[in-house]
């Protein structure tokens, strides 16, 4: 049985994801310990509410070196939602606020009108179509946790900002919103984000989780 060691900071959706987790087969340890997060197998990062507040609850608890230092081996690590939004350099919600790095890139808001210019409703909150990025097909998904997943299968977000990565070899998936792609899954190496729920995205989130679990 795989061991996921889920991170703690105060800002999780923690039993969702355990629960979504454990269905996957996985023996789920739920921490806030910096020793527990340098000793995981498998390391998720969830997360919900403002980017800063989110650094803040990991710095509080002395968990961003920790991170950082799993992140640099070749062990698996996923961030979702927020957690996702953090992987990256910098986020620009209600100011500049460092992130970890892991992925070079930035959080901008998403838009209040369309690409015609009408205003569209921000969070984006609901089930949107998983794309390619541009130029790339399926076979771009062969061997990252949205192995076996369709263009144009569902997933579910509830998000005000997105993440921009600099690299595009680092943008995985998109969805379309407004008329604008925007990042759904980033990742690098055993490094992923993804910037739907997967614990609430149905099976195809459950193939996320189950090829997340089969990284290694």
């Amino acid at each position: 049985m795989k061991k996921v060691t889920v991170i703690d900071y105060g800002l999780c959706n923690i039993l969702s994801v355990k629960r979504a987790f454990e269905y996957c087969g996985a023996d789920v340890c739920i921490t806030d310990s910096p020793k527990d997060v340098l000793n995981a197998s498998y390391l998720v990062m969830p997360g919900v509410g403002a980017f800063a507040d989110g650094m803040k609850g990991l710095g509080d608890r002395n968990l961003v070196e920790p991170i950082l230092e799993y992140c640099s081996g070749e062990r698996p690590f996923l961030g979702i939602c927020l957690g996702m939004q953090m992987m990256l350099d910098k986020s620009e919600e209600f100011g500049l606020h460092k992130g970890l790095g892991l992925i070079k890139g930035k959080v901008l808001r998403i838009p209040d009108t369309d690409t015609d210019g009408v205003y569209q409703k921000v969070p984006h909150i609901g089930w949107n179509e998983l794309k390619c990025p541009k130029d790339e097909n399926g076979d771009w998904w062969g061997k990252t946790i949205l192995h076996s997943i369709n263009e144009g299968d569902m997933v579910y977000f509830v998000h005000s900002y997105t993440a921009w990565p600099e690299d595009k070899a680092n943008r995985i998936a998109d969805v379309y919103y407004g008329g604008r792609r925007i990042s759904a899954v980033i990742g690098k190496n055993y490094i992923y984000g993804s910037q739907f729920h997967p614990e609430k995205s149905g099976e195809v989130g459950l193939t996320v989780i189950r090829n997340f679990l089969n990284l290694v």
